[in-house]
């Protein structure tokens, strides 16, 4: 670079600096008109403040400008409201690169709480999203919900009462979910058809399921693969599941503490799992109808170690849980993987390192075949060597952000 070209590029970025503004917004007023105008008139660079207090709106909120910061005074203190909001959709939607909403919480959307969309470097912090009238049916189906995006971040998060996934993560690439709370959801935490995540040092509790890892036929990005779940705590998963009837977690049994389905390269240690009726782990296979003869259906190169494992499975709510209870000795061991090991059209076979036990395979001869399980309690299982998927790395700006 000549020193006339430096001295462009140097003047260019100063005079980008100088443009980044602050843009405050306060409760009150036309408050959806002055939020929604704030997120509209933003440029990159800018921070659009929210002072405390609550915004009582009846419409969501979007936002397609990069590089913008929404920022509260505080999940509790600044509050977006959607008890009177109209239509169905999201509360906040993203459609822009390196943004990042902190220190606010959303209350009561009627669809999803805050979601991104094709945006890569999205990071949530310091976030509240809840349905305050409790777990119901009719409450918005994700709280913080990132599809088709690229190094998320999402550090110091609570959800509570959403009717599918609390923290869900969707066809996503190089993910990093932490310090966080889900509760009183149907799924806590689910990272779906993506690849490259870390979900560590979280609370999963008193949803029907702490931490899902599926992936699903038919969805434009599938071969989820490369999950560490670590140093969570995924306790007392005990809430009645109110998912509308039709979805997939609809299916998640009450009292589910990690459940993995039709993912590859999952590594489940050193959380403490306890307090969960059904079972403590569950590796299972999607049993239902697919037609993309890619999809693959099994659970396959997973490991389990190290964790430390309470009370669990005593109570088993999965269909033919309380026979395979009893023909076990009236519970269900902590570890519990379905057996099936090859589908028609598949190459390979299914492996699995389960390190700690009593694990049941239950041998099935299909997916869904539980009608056919033939289960078989050994101390552990599977002796395959599986490396463990790499560290996520996010870039360097978001790191600050969730250090």
């Amino acid at each position: 670079m000549t020193k006339l070209a430096l001295m462009v590029t140097v003047a260019l970025l100063a005079a980008g600096a100088a443009e980044a503004k602050t843009i405050s917004v306060a409760p009150g007023g036309d408050v959806q008109e002055k939020l929604q105008t704030a997120l509209l008139d933003a440029k990159p660079g800018d921070v659009v403040q929210l002072a405390a207090g609550r915004y009582e709106l009846t419409d969501g909120l979007s936002l397609d400008v990069d590089n913008v910061t929404i920022k509260g005074a505080g999940p509790a203190a600044t509050v977006l409201s959607y008890k009177g909001q109209k239509g169905s959709g999201e509360g906040l939607l993203i459609t822009s690169d390196k943004v990042t909403v902190r220190d606010l919480g959303v209350e009561d959307t009627r669809g999803d709480g805050i979601k991104s969309k094709g945006s890569d470097q999205i990071s949530f912090v310091n976030v509240r999203v809840e349905w305050t009238g409790g777990p119901k049916e009719t409450n918005g189906a994700y709280g913080v919900y990132p599809v088709s995006s690229t190094n998320v971040l999402i550090d110091k998060v609570v959800v509570r009462g959403a009717s599918d996934a609390g923290i869900y993560v969707g066809q996503s690439k190089n993910i990093i979910v932490k310090n966080s709370r889900a509760e009183f959801n149907v799924a806590g935490i689910e990272i779906e058809n993506s690849m490259n995540a870390d979900v560590f040092d979280n609370v999963a509790t008193r949803n029907t399921g702490g931490i899902l890892v599926f992936d699903l036929p038919g969805l434009p990005q599938m071969g989820g693969h490369s999950t560490r779940v670590f140093r969570n705590k995924v306790v007392n998963n005990d809430t009645p599941n109110f998912a509308p009837k039709g979805n997939i977690v609809a299916g998640v049994p009450v009292g589910t503490g990690v459940m993995l389905m039709a993912n590859r390269n999952v590594h489940v240690f050193e959380n403490e799992i306890d307090g969960n009726q059904s079972s403590a782990v569950m590796l299972v296979s999607y049993r239902f109808k697919y037609d993309d003869k890619n999809y693959n259906p099994l659970p396959r190169d997973i490991v389990v170690r190290d964790n430390k494992i309470g009370r669990n499975g005593w109570d088993p709510q999965f269909a033919g849980g309380k026979e395979i209870a009893a023909a076990l000795g009236g519970s269900a061991p902590p570890v519990m993987w379905d057996g099936v090991t090859s589908v028609p059209g598949q190459p390979g076979v299914a492996r699995v390192s389960i390190r700690q036990g009593p694990v049941a395979n239950l041998r099935l001869p299909e997916p869904g075949a539980v009608e056919k399980a033939n289960p078989q309690v050994t101390p552990t299982l599977g002796d395959a060597i599986l490396p463990e998927p790499k560290p996520v790395v996010l870039p360097r700006e978001q790191a600050k952000l969730g250090s």
